[in-house]
């Protein structure tokens, strides 16, 4: 068996620029970090049958990896002709639709575990946009590039998108006590609400496809230059200007749609401003649900308190620098290899 452990991610800035229909325009900017909150995947060639078995929040069994409903699924393994003869299952430490990239997570990591098995090594450049051509090319998704970047690289990675579709990858190198002050400082809390990120993005994108856009592509102007700026106060460890900026970037973000904000965190996030020194925050992803993300310069004990009396508790992470990664191989020899 060969298991794989894949980040999720939280953007930080500029998020939505990484979308086809505005980097090929006006170029992408997005800074995001990795977290220690994990897709697991673990793919095994079974001796006795050449079924393929699929088991996610549903299970599947089929005669031919082209008959799987998991479209993810199926096109990783039609892309290196595995039809038949293997078992693939996943769990996950967060629930999916939360904004925190879940969808690329599994992919980039079972694509990981498809190449291991094949002992066909690549770089993590090649597994993300290996990932970037069946999310947006094969499969059509209106989504970005910044998830699949993010599960194979990890880190505190900035992203520079050129008009092309090329992505220049920049890891950012921050002593350890400045990013246990940046953790500890930025605050998720689940909102028991999940929604699918593409329905929201698909709105975007036909708006900037049909240039009547209603806003949406000054918005996504302005998101890339607070982006920006994000980056620089990370290069200067300045996580205080990052929550200031952040409340700008939210607000930016809000115009991109009126599916972003949802009104019950609209307001607990107002409050939060008002009464517990919280200068920055936003929902996680594409917006709609999932996590909010809060910046607390104080010690955010109240804020905790708070929080998880409204019924919101706290998540404990940090920031993960391996990317997807092969932390288990137990198929040894080619004699047990059977595509």
């Amino acid at each position: 068996m060969i298991l794989t452990r894949t980040p999720f991610r939280v953007t930080l800035g500029g998020g939505g620029t990484d979308l086809p229909s505005f980097y090929e325009k006006h170029g992408g900017y997005v800074l995001a970090c990795a977290m220690d909150k994990y897709m697991f995947v673990a793919l095994n060639v079974p001796l006795a049958d050449r079924l393929v078995r699929l088991h996610y929040t549903q299970s599947e069994t089929v005669e031919d990896a082209s008959a799987l409903k998991h479209e993810l699924a199926r096109e990783a393994l039609l892309r290196y002709g595995i039809r038949d003869a293997v078992e693939i299952a996943s769990l996950a430490d967060l629930p999916a639709g939360t904004g925190l990239g879940s969808s690329s997570s599994y992919l980039v990591g079972l694509l990981n575990a498809v190449r291991s098995y094949l002992e066909r090594s690549g770089t993590a450049a090649e597994l993300a946009e290996e990932a970037c051509d069946i999310e947006l090319n094969v499969l059509r998704k209106p989504i970005g590039k910044q998830d699949q970047y993010m599960a194979a690289f990890g880190g505190l990675t900035e992203l520079r998108i050129d008009r092309s579709g090329s992505v220049t990858v920049e890891r950012f190198q921050l002593p350890a006590h400045a990013i246990a002050e940046f953790v500890s400082k930025t605050h998720l809390y689940y909102t028991n609400v999940r929604r699918d990120a593409a329905d929201i993005l698909a709105g975007q994108d036909r708006a900037l496809r049909a240039g009547k856009d209603g806003g949406v592509e000054d918005s996504l102007v302005e998101i890339k230059a607070i982006g920006e700026r994000i980056g620089d106060a990370f290069r200067a460890a300045d996580f205080d200007r990052f929550g200031d900026l952040m409340h700008r970037h939210w607000l930016a973000k809000k115009r991109l749609s009126k599916d972003v904000s949802v009104e019950p965190m609209e307001r607990l996030y107002d409050r939060t401003r008002r009464e517990f020194g919280v200068t920055g925050g936003k929902i996680a992803g594409a917006g709609g649900g999932g996590f909010i993300m809060l910046y607390c310069p104080g010690d955010g004990k109240a804020l905790t308190e708070f929080m998880a009396a409204q019924g919101f508790e706290r998540l404990s992470w940090t920031v993960d620098f391996s990317g997807s990664r092969v932390v288990s191989n137990l198929l040894v020899t080619r004699s047990q290899k059977r595509h």
